[in-house]
């Protein structure tokens, strides 16, 4: 079933073109299960066979991820929060997850989503938080379009490469997931790396603070 369904999101980003790849990671970016990493990658690839050029592939993706995430913030900002507490886990976002969300939010802020947008899991939910807590909306998309178009760009770089060496992926969805897996764990180390070093950062600036408080 679900090497049927990845043939299919296949034959709809090479067959749509960019429409294709916005509509996918539109719907990767919501709660529909349907995974960056099989979606860019191919996408990479077929550009760099001239079928779509590269830089158009990474637009509409960081476009369709931008406006998944925007429908979510806007759903949540709708419903409320007593609404996805109650009927979260119909939209697979059960109340464990949306409180994860709602912390990693509550503690990076802007920046958090921004690195959301490269980490797995979080990347997919943290527009329903940002939606709850009233994040402003172009801030918010600014943020997400930035970080959700350098994730695909990493993703079709790496099918543009990757794929065009191993071109048998593309027949074998669980292939490409562990390739890409196993490619990109030094970029989300990266990432995370990063976003550690931007907390130790906050937490030496408000210790100096505090210290400075105290001594006055």
């Amino acid at each position: 079933m679900f090497h049927e369904l990845v043939k299919t999101w296949f034959e709809w980003s090479r067959d749509m073109g960019y429409l294709g790849v916005f509509l996918m990671m539109a719907l990767e970016s919501t709660i529909v299960p349907v995974p960056s990493e099989i979606i860019m990658p191919p996408a990479g690839y077929w550009a760099a066979q001239g079928r779509m050029s590269l830089f158009g592939v990474i637009l509409a993706g960081g476009l369709g991820s931008t406006f998944g995430s925007a429908l979510c913030s806007w759903f949540s900002f709708t419903v409320g929060r007593a609404f996805l507490a109650r009927y979260g886990k119909w939209l697979l976002l059960p109340p464990e997850r949306l409180e994860l969300a709602e912390r990693w939010l509550a503690q990076f802020a802007l920046p958090g989503i921004f690195m959301a947008r490269l980490l797995p899991v979080v990347r997919h939910l943290i527009g329903f938080p940002a939606g709850l807590v009233r994040v402003p909306f172009w801030s918010f998309a600014a943020v997400t379009f930035v970080g959700s178009t350098l994730w695909s760009a990493v993703l079709a770089v790496f099918g543009a490469r990757t794929i065009g060496q191993q071109p048998e992926l593309l027949n074998d969805p669980s292939a490409l997931t562990i390739a890409v897996k196993e490619n990109l764990i030094w970029f989300v180390l990266l990432v995370v790396g990063l976003g550690a070093g931007w907390l130790l950062v906050q937490w030496y600036a408000k210790s100096g603070k505090s210290s400075a408080v105290r001594a006055s």
